[in-house]
């Protein structure tokens, strides 16, 4: 049985829109453009396909895609390892995605050897993220450079874009939201059949217009490192870049540091801030 293919069809647009024929390494068409980038012709040449065949994927008539078929896609369009992984899901059979998506209903239990591994970083800020950006854990330093509770069973994405103080106090805000908009489209591609995931993502696009005009980008991004610079109210402005540490046997689950460059001002204010966070409460 075949996937949803028009989340296939919308994104295949969305990457040849932003591609132009010169960048392709091609000649373009004769003739007028109604496109800002390449014409279906042009990808199906480019991909070694009939201009039937292509616009039978693009429009959501083809039901068996190979993987020689999606290599040429996916070098035609100069996709990143990313974007190659999110074409394979969606073009996935339903069977495989409901395979991949089971027990995603049930509730997620904290991995216990990334609780002890954030144990060991009292130095840093640190959480353990599940499915859906669900808080599992969080270190008291990171609810101190945040200035919110970030409790075990809320929403960090909800945070995100739904608390004003998100805004306030993450000075590059856009840049991090961005890859968290494409982190949820590219878990969606996964994992289409979870009903709560898609009722999250229609309820941010609901309610925050970058939301909505980030998803219908359809850009995707796999939980990358994304600099992060936080306006603290007593201690100026903090850098940290963000890594994310995932185990093997559960990669739905994953430890998000904040790491500091040694001796930056950043690395010199977090042991004030250790004490200052034991002490202030929460949205001081």
């Amino acid at each position: 049985m075949p996937a949803d293919r028009s989340a296939l069809g919308a994104f295949l647009r969305s990457r040849r829109d932003r591609l132009t024929p010169a960048q392709a390494g091609i000649d373009a068409f004769p003739g007028p453009r109604r496109v800002p980038g390449l014409r279906k012709e042009e990808l199906a040449v480019l991909a070694g396909l009939s201009s039937d065949h292509y616009s039978r994927i693009e429009q959501g008539r083809q039901q068996t895609l190979t993987d020689e078929v999606l290599d040429a896609l996916a070098r035609a369009l100069q996709l990143d390892d990313v974007e190659r992984d999110h074409l394979r899901d969606l073009a996935a059979p339903v069977r495989h995605q409901a395979r991949r998506s089971r027990g995603w209903e049930t509730p997620q239990r904290a991995d216990p050897g990334l609780l002890r591994m954030m144990t060991t970083l009292d130095h840093v800020p640190a959480l353990l993220l599940g499915r859906r950006g669900e808080v599992l854990a969080r270190n008291a330093l990171l609810r101190a450079v945040l200035g919110t509770d970030m409790e075990p069973g809320s929403s960090l994405v909800r945070w995100l874009f739904l608390d004003p103080g998100s805004r306030e106090r993450i000075v590059n805000w856009s840049d991090y939201a961005a890859a968290a908009v494409g982190s949820m489209r590219y878990e969606v591609g996964r994992h289409p059949q979870d009903r709560r995931l898609a009722a999250l993502v229609a309820e941010l696009r609901e309610r925050d217009d970058d939301v909505a005009r980030w998803w219908d980008d359809h850009g995707v991004t796999d939980r990358t490192s994304v600099p992060k610079q936080i306006a603290h109210p007593d201690f100026g402005t903090l850098s940290f870049a963000i890594e994310a540490v995932t185990t093997p046997h559960d990669p739905e689950q994953r430890l998000v540091v904040y790491t500091v460059e040694p001796d930056s001002a950043t690395a010199r204010a977090l042991p004030l801030l250790v004490s200052w966070g034991a002490e202030a409460p929460a949205g001081a």
